[in-house]
């Protein structure tokens, strides 16, 4: 750190703009060549021993907030290079325990009645439960420090003839606000307060929760593809807690712990719990009596969960999808004769809307989420339009001209026809009972199967009524690139944009991403505004295949790292990105108003 020591040094007290950090510049004198005049050249990347410290511009109008990603060798961390299938846990378990020594450094800045841009403030990634990939903390080959320092910015090539191949490393990165008009401060803080507590860190890290960090990771791994060859769509540990503090997303103090019912009870790679089947499964019980919070953990079942958490073998298909109603969303093209058979001057096999209605957006979200390739529907009928879900026999012999085809009519041809599965939780309504394959109550957060009761109260009311032909499921829609742009009508200027209140502003768009109830990190909605961005801007056809782009792109970053998808140009999106599935870039696109969709083809 004594080269950017002396880049601080250099500066005009009251900088605001940093340059010469930035550019790295640097005198180098080669040795090996001594009739060899020093020359010139520039890196942001600065070293403490062996660990790099890599400066870099967070976005125009941030020159006082640089990024630095901090490159430690993983021979200092005692470990080997990482399986590349276990690698995000491996770099989860790092930023987290991280963050304490960042937590250090900001209570000895914190000064209550000053600002972070006087106190000076560091910026870490707060990982929720779930193990996400990041550009926050990853593996990566890194270079090696090749030289040895001289006086200011002079370095000196080393000339032993030793060969310093890139070598594999923990990157962590985080964001430093550098305090105003305070530049020995900012000296401080950049080049010895941060590189010592790398240093304790290091030391400080316990062995044995990385070992079961990793071990968690390979049974998460395994259990994960026993499922996609099973007979199941997820899996509910024994032990595990699923209520939530109060507010927050840690695991509730004292909580019942989650016990599988006896018939249900499976063993997965050395672990017990609950094994809920494909096809159609219904959870009820009466209020507080936790269906909602069995439900809610099987949706964050499509993530890995942190040692700690309370969820860590909840397991679920990955392509699982939660579905509402959602008032007001757009609608282009979509397919929704299966639930809607007519509309009032439409044709529902082509419907488009620009505020639909709580049943057409929630008939609109299942079509599209089967288009995308969902394998599992997750419903919670207090989120659900009540004339979607059900419709009773009395209701159905006095209405005759209804146009709605209601969920329980359809829900087990999308199983038996399509293979995709449906839990549902349902409290008020005994529609679904009679098409269940497995009914489920709840009470006290304890699980009974009373499947055999509900068939047997089933049939004493009578036979089910007849359900409708089978539908026509497929979609037929073509993207055009006309209007897939991120920059608006006559500009010559993109516009990006992220909103706090859920919300996506691209091009002439404002995407309201508030029903994409699976996105669980302020970092996957960042990566998902620039993942929208990178499809359009490197776009080149017209029609698009956007399905073919989307696995492109995930294609590349998994190649890359996340971190291919940042631009400093856009002030409004954070530097620490997550990335989000698949189906949540689908459902963004189909959420855009402005886009021209015509029929013909497929979208996903």
């Amino acid at each position: 750190m004594k080269r950017l020591r002396s880049k601080l040094l250099s500066m005009e007290p009251n900088t605001i703009t940093y340059k010469a950090m930035y550019e790295g510049g640097m005198t180098i004198v080669d040795p090996a060549h001594p009739t060899m005049a020093p020359y010139v050249d520039y890196s942001p990347i600065y070293y403490h021993e062996r660990i790099a410290f890599a400066v870099s511009v967070t976005h125009k109008l941030a020159q006082d907030r640089p990024t630095v990603v901090i490159s430690i060798p993983c021979e200092m961390l005692g470990i080997d290079v990482v399986d590349r299938a276990l690698e995000t846990a491996a770099a989860d378990y790092f930023l987290r325990a991280f963050k304490p020594y960042v937590d250090e450094l900001n209570a000895a800045l914190y000064n209550r009645s000053r600002p972070d841009e006087e106190n000076g403030r560091y910026y870490l990634c707060m990982p929720g439960g779930e193990i996400l990939r990041r550009n926050s903390a990853y593996f990566a080959l890194c270079p090696q420090k090749d030289y040895t320092n001289g006086a200011g910015s002079t370095v000196y090539l080393l000339a032993d003839g030793i060969a310093r191949p890139p070598i594999f490393c923990l990157c962590l990165r985080i964001r430093v606000q550098l305090p105003r008009k305070k530049l020995r401060k900012a000296v401080q803080m950049l080049c010895r307060d941060l590189p010592d507590v790398v240093e304790r860190f290091i030391g400080g890290l316990d062995a044995d929760v990385l070992r079961r960090t990793i071990e968690l990771a390979a049974r998460q791994a395994a259990i994960r593809a026993w499922l996609k060859t099973s007979d199941y769509c997820a899996f509910v540990a024994n032990g595990s807690i699923l209520p939530r503090a109060k507010g927050t997303d840690l695991p509730m103090m004292d909580a019942i712990p989650f016990k599988s019912a006896p018939n249900d009870e499976i063993a997965i790679c050395g672990v017990r719990g609950m094994g809920i089947r494909k096809g159609v499964t219904v959870i009820t019980g009466g209020g507080y009596s936790g269906k909602s919070t069995l439900l809610d953990a099987i949706s964050a079942g499509i993530y890995d969960h942190a040692l700690g958490d309370g969820r860590e073998l909840c397991i679920t298909d990955e392509s699982a999808v939660t579905i509402s109603a959602e008032d007001g969303r757009s609608v282009k093209h979509v397919n929704i004769s299966p639930f809607i058979k007519w509309l009032p001057g439409g044709d529902t096999r082509d419907f488009s809307t620009e505020h639909a209605s709580g049943s057409t957006s929630q008939a609109a979200n299942i079509m599209e989420a089967i288009d995308c390739g969902a394998k599992l529907l997750l419903i919670d009928e207090d989120r659900s339009a009540t004339n979607f879900m059900i419709r009773d026999r009395m209701m159905k012999a006095l209405i005759e001209k209804e146009p709605i085809t209601p969920f329980t009519d359809r829900v087990n041809e999308l199983h038996t026809e399509h293979g995709v599965s449906t839990i549902l939780v349902i409290g008020g309504s005994g529609e679904y009972l009679s098409v269940a394959d497995r009914i489920y109550l709840m009470e006290g957060y304890r699980i009974y199967d009373v499947t055999e009761k509900s068939k047997h109260i089933c049939q004493s009311h009578g036979a089910a009524s007849e359900l409708p032909p089978p539908a026509d499921w497929r979609q037929n829609r073509i993207l055009r690139a006309e209007r897939f742009s991120s920059y608006p009508a006559g500009s010559g200027t993109e516009r990006l944009a992220v909103s706090d209140m859920g919300f996506v502003c691209i091009g002439d768009e404002t995407i309201d991403v508030r029903g994409l109830h699976d996105m669980v990190s302020p970092g996957q909605l960042n990566a998902l505004s620039l993942m929208l961005r990178y499809l359009a801007v490197s776009n080149r056809d017209d029609p698009i295949n956007i399905g073919q782009r989307a696995d492109e792109l995930y294609a590349r970053i998994e190649e890359e790292g996340v971190d291919i998808l940042y631009t400093a140009f856009f002030t409004t999106c954070s530097r620490f990105l997550d990335l989000p599935r698949r189906q949540e870039l689908m459902a963004l696109i189909n959420r855009m108003r402005q886009i021209c969709l015509t029929k013909g083809g497929g979208l996903s």
